[in-house]
């Protein structure tokens, strides 16, 4: 991948739908958090993680240290900026499902469709990254956990009996724990077989044992 390609500003412009009707000051603060995430994406794949300055991602971005605060409280959360989206896309596709699918079927689908939109080589570039900061590394694992709620959410609309609790958040954490095999897979192997392929083989082994 090319230094000059902002890694997430795909998928991360198609999480940011643009709201009909949305106000002139909202729109720039919209495009200026974008432009701080492409910026400091690019300068992280150039330079290397530990190396990017705060400095350098203002100065790149065209904005001051003192606005870069005002997005971001460190150069850490863009990276994490990238992952945080990923609950609400994972919610809209799960409510997206066909009617009649199991749980855990419903969100398996709802799995393969999001990572379907996600280009493999940021997917790999930005979790290398990430196990580049221990600080990066801790706090990922937070946003695992508010995959697994907003997955919960859905899933409790559907299936709003109470009995079915305990199953329902079994299945948002099994759900979450394949989609991190399947990513780790696809970063060991450097992207030599889709996330899809990895994705289903990591639901097949789940689903073999439940």
């Amino acid at each position: 991948m090319q230094n000059n390609i902002a890694l997430g500003a795909n998928y991360k412009r198609r999480e940011q739908t643009k709201v009909s009707g949305e106000g002139l000051r909202a729109r720039k603060r919209r495009e200026t958090l974008q432009r701080i995430t492409d910026a400091g994406m690019r300068l992280f794949i150039a330079r290397g993680y530990a190396e990017t300055r705060v400095d350098d991602i203002a100065e790149a971005a065209g904005i001051s240290r003192r606005t870069f605060f005002h997005y971001f409280e460190s150069k850490d959360d863009i990276l994490l900026s990238l992952q945080s989206g990923i609950g609400a896309m994972l919610s809209q596709a799960l409510r997206d499902t066909p009617a009649g699918l199991r749980p855990l079927d419903a969100v398996r689908a709802a799995v393969i469709a999001v990572s379907a939109t996600i280009p493999p080589a940021d997917m790999i570039a930005i979790d290398r990254l990430m196990r580049a900061s221990p600080a990066v590394q801790a706090r990922k694992q937070a946003s695992y956990v508010a995959q697994e709620q907003a997955l919960l959410a859905v899933l409790r609309e559907r299936w709003p009996m109470p009995e079915r609790e305990a199953g329902l958040r079994l299945v948002a954490m099994l759900a979450v724990g394949a989609m991190r095999l399947a990513l780790e897979a696809l970063s060991r192997e450097d992207g030599k077989r889709p996330l899809v392929v990895l994705l289903n083989e990591a639901f097949d082994a789940l689903q073999a044992e439940v």
